[in-house]
């Protein structure tokens, strides 16, 4: 398998899980390829390309031709300066390592992370909250997002890749889709009656079970173990939290319990407001379970992964 094959089976498989359906999908691209297609010459320098086939702006090769021939991933969660050095380390030391692999957005793709948030707006559609709501309570959060990354050096570890020449690239918004699909795929189905009976379902999770036994795990951050669950919501995908005031129109919306990865203090004063349960599944573990069952959708065996940066391999 190539550097290009493997990018393009992972932004295959993110679409085939979007939470939003394959048609709204499509229908976004759709748009891009209108919005290329009527740009100017000389603004067509400027426009990531990358977005006419790939809807996750999170989601780059950050170097690499593309030809190169992978054995060996060096996968973390983060892939910072440190995890380069690190890859450079192995291979001095003999160790194959064939390409960097990262959760979390590093170069472009951390610098256009606010984009793929635009996908909340149709998720929360789908649990109630009407469009025009939840289009109109994005926008400034989107904004917000876009205005914290605008100072952050986003290339250190991209230039650390390329002067040590090792393929990276990373893998944020369709790993995040493969866990929040995986777990509203499993609460839907359970229909978990109390909240203890959803950290029993998040503990059936070898990820999960894992970062509980270092105090990592599942918690329950708003209600109790004993409430009743009501409407599931899983909140894990969108590139990083949404609107703090969109709880309300969840609450109206039916949603009675949000399982998600992380919740800021702002975010769970707003939630608690409007009387909804909240359990944190863990946002490490989470992105374990994301990363892993992508993982699972594209190698074989005969791709060897070496684990760092708080990524641990679990094959399903």
């Amino acid at each position: 398998m190539t550097l290009a094959e493997f990018y393009e089976k992972a932004v295959a498989t993110g679409i085939s899980n979007d939470p939003r359906g394959k048609d709204a999908v499509d229908k976004e691209l759709a748009s891009v390829r209108k919005t290329f297609g009527e740009l100017k010459d000389k603004d067509r320098e400027f426009f990531d390309e990358e977005r006419l086939r790939n809807p996750y702006s999170d989601t780059r090769i950050l170097h690499g031709r593309g030809d190169e021939e992978i054995e060996t991933i060096l996968a973390g969660i983060d892939i910072e300066v440190g995890e380069v050095l690190l890859a450079d380390r192995l291979r001095s030391r003999g160790k194959t390592v064939s390409m960097l692999l990262s959760h979390h957005p590093e170069g472009r793709a951390y610098a256009h992370l606010y984009d793929v948030m635009r996908m909340q707006s149709d998720v929360l559609h789908r649990f109630g909250v009407p469009i025009n709501i939840a289009e109109d309570l994005m926008e400034g959060r989107i904004k917000e997002v876009e205005r914290r990354l605008m100072p952050v050096n986003h290339t250190r570890a991209v230039d650390a890749a390329r002067l040590l020449d090792i393929p990276f690239m990373c893998l944020h918004t369709p790993a995040d889709n493969m866990v929040a699909t995986y777990l509203q795929r499993l609460f839907d189905e359970k229909k978990p009656y109390r909240i203890e009976d959803v950290i029993e379902l998040l503990l059936d999770i070898p990820e999960y079970r894992s970062a509980r036994k270092i105090g990592a795990g599942p918690k329950v951050l708003i209600g109790s173990e004993k409430r009743k669950a009501g409407k599931v919501f899983v909140d894990m995908t969108g590139g990083t939290e949404g609107a703090k005031n969109i709880f309300g129109s969840l609450t109206a919306g039916g949603v009675s319990t949000i399982v998600a990865m992380h919740l800021s203090e702002d975010h769970r004063k707003e939630a608690e407001k409007n009387h909804l349960n909240v359990v944190i599944a863990g946002h490490i573990a989470s992105d374990n379970v994301g990363v892993n069952l992508l993982l699972d959708s594209i190698l074989d065996d005969s791709v060897e992964v070496i684990e760092c940066s708080g990524f641990r391999r679990v094959r399903r």
